[in-house]
């Protein structure tokens, strides 16, 4: 009895699928904020490009700045980036586990209704 009703969970073909297409919108997620970020460094803290991108990097990550920035504009610019990155990274964790909750809980909620319909 318990397999009838596994049926209706999507194959496991389409769960990859699903899985797939949510990393591939978090790496969007993410190549976009960093390049917001180098941008931004490059053009307020007038950093080279490889610099700028070390420091996007490691705010965008949640480890700090590497660089000490001397002007006001890429001080201003730093921190709005750091708390933007703090956002963007939780909301690419989120996009990426949401399949993997949305199937737990479906098969959660699936075997609840065998045993409600057991009783």
């Amino acid at each position: 009895m318990r397999e009838k009703y596994r049926d209706r969970l999507p194959p496991h073909p389409v769960f990859l699928r699903r899985l797939a297409r949510t990393f591939l919108l978090a790496i969007v997620i993410i190549g976009s904020s960093l390049s917001l970020g180098v941008l931004g460094y490059h053009h307020f803290a007038g950093l080279p490009w490889v610099d700028a991108l070390l420091n996007a990097s490691m705010i965008l990550g949640g480890m700090g700045p590497v660089d000490i920035l001397t002007t006001r504009s890429a001080k201003l610019f730093a921190s709005a980036y750091a708390l933007f990155s703090g956002v963007v990274l939780l909301a690419a964790v989120a996009v990426m586990i949401a399949p993997l909750v949305h199937r737990f809980l479906h098969r959660y909620h699936l075997d609840l209704d065998e045993v409600d319909r057991d009783a």
